[in-house]
């Protein structure tokens, strides 16, 4: 890759851009394509910035010397965290009108319903699938909601549950005065989730590369819009651990750009990026 020089407040090369990328690479399994270049510069000149250093070099040797202190921080930084209160709407669809009549019946005895959101970013997923169970649940039923991401800083922003007017733009009036309070005085312009949608949901940090500590069974797990990140191997394996966690003929919803066609799991396609395990 020739990278084209230009006008910049920090001297950024291709050598420091290969050596975070490949950083990031090998912490989390994304891989990051060339056209990430002033993307990268983007998010980091804000660290280079903070940290008072002259230019990326001296940040890529900051963050090789001082992991403990800056790796999180950088990984929060390049992380990409775009969603939306009942984003991909076709798949809450598909919950009410198949997937939660069905736990209804299969789950009688227990009354549970055991839910993952990976990949959660500021939250606006995990309140949306639990607004979207609260409403079509008998009340006396068990739900909890795993929410999990890379990214530290959104998991504050989705665990406090407060929202600018404007990010629940597009929410039918009912759902916002039946879930959302609207913030007054020196709150004014913002939105806090009720508190019972906060009680159904964990938020807690996860390296999808890592070892899962959560023991499965779970009745329907999203990862929208992550899967897009890694390699064809990489994607298989994960198909594959979300397939090993899911109960048995459970669901995987997955984003509208994202596709397991050609790759050999026990998932099925059963609706639009919707998959479900057949055994």
């Amino acid at each position: 890759m020739a990278v084209q020089e230009r006008e910049r407040e920090f001297k950024f090369t291709f050598d420091d851009f290969n050596f975070l990328r490949t950083l990031s690479n090998q912490y989390s399994g994304i891989q990051v394509p060339d056209e990430r270049f002033d993307m990268f510069y983007a998010r980091l000149s804000k660290r280079i910035r903070r940290l008072g250093l002259t230019d990326f070099k001296a940040y890529c040797d900051y963050l090789n010397e001082h992991p403990e202190l800056e790796f999180t921080e950088f990984i929060n930084a390049i992380t990409t965290n775009l969603t939306s209160f009942f984003r991909e709407n076709h798949h809450f669809d598909y919950l009410k009108e198949t997937v939660i009549p069905e736990l209804l019946i299969r789950n009688k005895s227990t009354q549970k319903i055991r839910v993952w959101s990976a990949g959660c970013s500021t939250g606006e997923e995990p309140y949306s699938i639990a607004i979207t169970l609260l409403e079509n649940v008998p009340a006396n039923w068990d739900i909890k909601i795993l929410a999990t991401d890379l990214d530290t800083a959104v998991l504050s922003t989705a665990a406090l549950g407060v929202y600018t007017d404007e990010r629940v733009t597009g929410i039918s009036e009912d759902i916002l005065k039946k879930w959302f309070m609207r913030g007054k005085s020196s709150q004014s312009g913002y939105v806090k989730v009720n508190p019972q949608l906060q009680k159904l949901i964990s938020f807690n940090q996860l390296n999808l590369m890592e070892k899962w500590p959560m023991k499965g069974g779970f009745d329907f797990i999203f990862c929208r819009n992550v899967l897009i990140y890694f390699d064809r191997a990489t994607k298989i394996k994960l198909a594959q651990r979300y397939s090993d966690i899911l109960a048995d003929n459970s669901w995987l919803f997955i984003g509208h750009s994202e596709s397991l066609n050609q790759l050999s799991t026990e998932l099925e396609l059963v609706a639009c990026t919707s998959y479900r395990k057949i055994k």
